[in-house]
């Protein structure tokens, strides 16, 4: 299997989308831990350590680009590839992402959850 038991944090604040792609992930072998906010994406990436966070921008309190930033400042944090997984299109929001640290960005409507795993598996191969 691709996934070979590698962590994914998968911060999110629609469950049904999340579960969507999460579901591909672990066909793949990959272990995919949920969270809904922000906030609690921050405290659980601190604590899980994934290979690898998969983050929408748009969430309600805490957005995306401040989980990216709070996560690429901290050392614990700052190595963890972070792919941005959202419905925010256009060119600034995509370069916002990459300056603040993000490895991909990925439109949700652009990338079907088998899309998606190749995107992952290619950014933890390095690739």
């Amino acid at each position: 299997m691709v996934g070979m038991g590698n962590k994914i944090l998968f911060i999110e604040d629609d469950p049904e989308a999340a579960k969507l792609y999460a579901k591909k992930l672990e066909i793949e072998g990959y272990n995919v831990v949920f969270v809904y906010s922000g906030s609690e994406g921050i405290v659980k990436a601190k604590e899980l350590l994934p290979n690898l966070i998969l983050l929408d921008l748009m969430m309600p309190g805490i957005d995306g680009f401040e989980v990216l930033r709070s996560l690429k400042a901290d050392p614990k944090t700052t190595d963890i590839p972070i792919i941005v997984l959202t419905n925010l299109e256009g060119a600034n929001a995509m370069q916002k992402a990459t300056e603040l640290g993000a490895k991909e960005y990925l439109i949700k409507s652009d990338n079907a959850p088998s899309d998606v795993t190749v995107h992952v598996g290619n950014v933890l191969a390095g690739k």
